[in-house]
């Protein structure tokens, strides 16, 4: 075990040790000495304060403006208020029972403040917080060990603030410095002038400018990319090494017959990217394709003619989609265009036919058995499903292609373990609408070959957004509903959409979470959505489809058809529900999430999406494409009771200024971070990336490419490179290296 590998338990002692492990998950001095500051402070530059998001834990550099003892009525205890600021916002500190701190805290002092972001009385708030006083005549060790020099704030919590963390970095340093290895080839780190890694450290921690810090940032972006892109590079070797069966369509088959049937003609974008597909379904090794398109863009029609192609050449496709109402919408749209195509075997089928499937975890069970029965003998050419494909019971003679649908809605293992049904690995394509961080983050990442659909087909009609400020201007909300019956009148129909069912959902206690069937479990908005701008115990609860629908029916839409849409219906009441609203015989649906993706309704021409700050950019654009599908304009509203100001309604304003989802996704990004480009997470939570930004950085993300292509080529198992091995193999603990092994 190297010295960077050792316990921090013999660096810092027992409890600190346990202490960052717990709460910052630094275990080792590796992981101590690459915990970069998350910024930097300067003596007389002030945190601005107005940006500080609640609920965070946060180290603030302030000056004291006032301190007041305040007894408690009728008891005893008193309260400590110290107000510190900016020079321009204010931000309260609050002690309790502690009336002894008037002595150090005097107005005019300067010092870092650290604790939780709390909201109190609309003001934002610090609960008894840690602090360290910088002024010179404290002669405290943290205001000589700054002075003249950047002070770094580091990601810490409540039980370890920067400045204590920052202490346990310099011992650091200062014993295990020598220890650091160099990953990085010596020719590339003079190709690109990068200074060596021990002292990009050094410089990270503790600059003496911002020379310093921008030299140190260089060179770790770069290890960054670079350890990223080999072993990107390394997935893509062992994957062009795999075997696969070519797919190629045959003249005059099933594909040929379809495309006769077509009764308009294809984009040239779909057209180039359907070519692009097709020469990766020739070749002996397996497509690793993600298809990126604007909401309507046709991406189903090119999924399908990819599927048609693979039934040509005799094998057997599947379409995996994350909701029954997805899965359900896409085999009926699918079979309506393939008409008799889709009627192979059965009376009037034509003879160049093949047999949809159609496979849910709610399907009865003569239904259930056929479908699985006609995929195990080949009679099925195409399977559409959700998460039921890929249970163990389920079977195909020849699995050629997998297409999944809003990649992004399924984990790593679900794919593998569709995949894993075909005698040799399929033929996979991903596709999304608007591109979620981590899918964004992939994709500059070169992890997967990549096809844009971004024309839309014409006859499309465009979408006028508005934000609805519900709290500030009640008779905006008051318009919006008008604009539903206005709507209506014409003979079109609308959404409403809710960000929870409401029908009295059950509580779910830890590890009792609520499990209806898998599908349905992406209608409750997570991580994407929320705002930190705004003291969560402060908001009334989301509010519900149910409730909703009964408002709307009995206040401002009363008369008008209002039915309700979410994932806990029976099947079959989900499916009449569609069927009548496709049919124009209900006006107005009010629903979850269920409608995101896929739901093809042209008549509907209105989307009033309540709460909207709740949910995320990605998701708005989304729920947002299913108006304007036919020949009327669309019209969406977000309505909302944030402020204006606030991070959300910054988030909404995004959302209402352009209808380019790909301009959506890099905003999305830009707030939630890339997420772990090669993990799981998607929240950015967890991102492997520190000084890395997919956004800014793309050119050196590139480059390293180049160079990681070029190493990988010449040296697949870095025998020659053991410091850049060691390096990848701590970025590749076992579930991330599980990951890229998945695909």
């Amino acid at each position: 075990m190297g010295a960077l590998d050792e316990p921090l338990t013999k660096l810092v002692g027992d409890r600190t040790a346990k202490v960052l492990a717990d709460s910052l998950k630094l275990r080792t001095v590796g992981d101590l000495l690459h915990h970069y500051p998350r910024r930097y402070v300067e003596r007389g530059q002030l945190t601005s304060l107005d940006e500080l998001e609640v609920d965070e834990h946060v180290t603030v550099l302030a000056r004291i403006e006032k301190v007041t003892l305040i007894p408690f009525r009728g008891r005893k205890g008193d309260r400590l208020e110290v107000v510190v600021t900016d020079g321009r916002s204010r931000l309260s500190l609050v002690f309790f029972n502690q009336g002894w701190r008037q002595k150090e805290l005097k107005a005019g002092a300067q010092g870092l403040f650290a604790g939780k972001v709390g909201v109190f009385n609309r003001t934002r708030q610090l609960v008894s917080p840690d602090y360290q006083l910088l002024d010179e005549d404290t002669g405290s060790d943290a205001a000589r060990q700054f002075a003249g020099r950047l002070i770094p704030v580091y990601g810490a919590s409540a039980q370890m603030p920067s400045w204590k963390l920052s202490i346990c970095i310099e011992t650091a340093l200062t014993k295990h410095l020598g220890d650091v290895g160099e990953p990085l080839p010596a020719e590339l780190r003079e190709r690109h002038d990068l200074i060596p890694l021990p002292e990009a450290l050094e410089l990270i921690h503790r600059p003496r400018g911002h020379a310093d810090r921008e030299r140190a940032q260089s060179r770790l972006r770069w290890d960054e990319a670079f350890v990223l892109q080999v072993a990107l590079a390394q997935r893509r070797a062992a994957d062009s090494a795999l075997p696969a069966k070519p797919r190629r369509a045959r003249e005059g088959g099933l594909l040929d017959a379809f495309d006769a049937r077509l009764p308009f003609t294809l984009t040239q974008g779909q057209r180039s990217v359907c070519a692009e597909i097709a020469a990766d379904l020739a070749t002996d090794h397996p497509m690793h394709r993600l298809l990126q398109g604007e909401v309507g863009s046709g991406k189903t029609l090119v999924a399908l003619r990819a599927m048609l192609a693979v039934v040509d050449a005799g094998g057997q496709a599947v379409l995996l989609a994350p909701t029954e109402v997805l899965a359900q919408q896409h085999h009926r749209s699918i079979v309506e265009m393939m008409g008799d195509l889709a009627e192979g075997g059965m009376l009037g089928g034509s003879d160049l036919g093949t047999r949809v499937v159609l496979l849910t975890g709610s399907m009865g069970v003569p239904a259930r058995r056929q479908a699985l029965l006609d995929m195990a003998c080949g009679d099925a050419g195409i399977a559409i499903g959700t998460h039921a494909l890929i249970e163990d019971k389920v079977q195909f003679q020849d699995l050629g292609l997998v297409v999944v649908d809003e990649q992004h809605r399924f984990g790593v293992e679900q794919r593998d373990a569709l995949r894993a049904k075909g005698e040799q690995p399929p033929h996979l394509l991903v596709m999304t609408a608007t591109p979620i961080p981590r899918t964004v983050a992939m994709t500059v990442f070169g992890d997967l070959e990549t096809s844009v659909l971004d024309q839309l087909p014409a006859g499309r009609s465009p979408i006028s957004t508005h934000v609805v400020p519900a709290l500030e201007k009640p008779n905006f909300l008051t318009r919006a509903w008008e604009r539903v019956r206005e709507e209506v009148a014409k003979g079109h129909q609308a959404y409403v959409v809710c960000p929870r069912i409401g029908d009295e959902e059950p509580a779910a206690g830890p590890g009792k979470k609520r499990r209806k069937a898998a599908e349905e479990d992406f209608e409750e908005v997570g991580d994407e959505g929320g705002d930190g701008g705004a003291a969560s115990d402060e908001r009334r609860p989301p509010l519900s489809v149910v409730e909703t629908a009964e408002k709307l029916a009995k206040g401002p839409l009363s008369g008008l058809r209002v039915e309700i849409l979410h994932g806990r219906l029976a099947p079959e009441a989900k499916d009449e529900v569609m069927r009548r609203f496709t049919a124009g015989e209900v006006d107005v649906l009010v629903a979850t999430t269920v409608i995101e993706v896929g739901v093809n309704v042209p008549n509907s021409t209105a989307m009033v999406i309540m709460d909207a700050d709740r949910f995320g950019v990605s998701q708005l654009h989304q729920l947002r494409g299913r108006v304007g599908r036919g020949s009327a304009a669309g019209l969406c509203l977000l309505v909302s009771d944030m402020p204006g100001g606030s991070a959300a309604r910054a988030r909404l304003d995004a959302v209402a200024g352009t209808l380019d989802g790909f301009e959506l996704s890099r905003i999305d990004l830009e707030q939630r971070r890339e997420g772990d480009v090669l993990g799981q997470a998607q929240s950015g939570v967890k991102s492997s990336l520190k000084v890395l930004s997919v956004l800014e950085d793309e050119e050196v993300i590139l480059t390293a490419r180049t160079e990681a292509t070029r190493l990988v080529a010449e040296d697949p198992d870095l025998a020659a490179h053991p410091e850049l091995r060691t390096a990848l193999e701590s970025l590749l603990d076992e579930d991330r290296a599980a990951y890229m092994e998945k695909g």
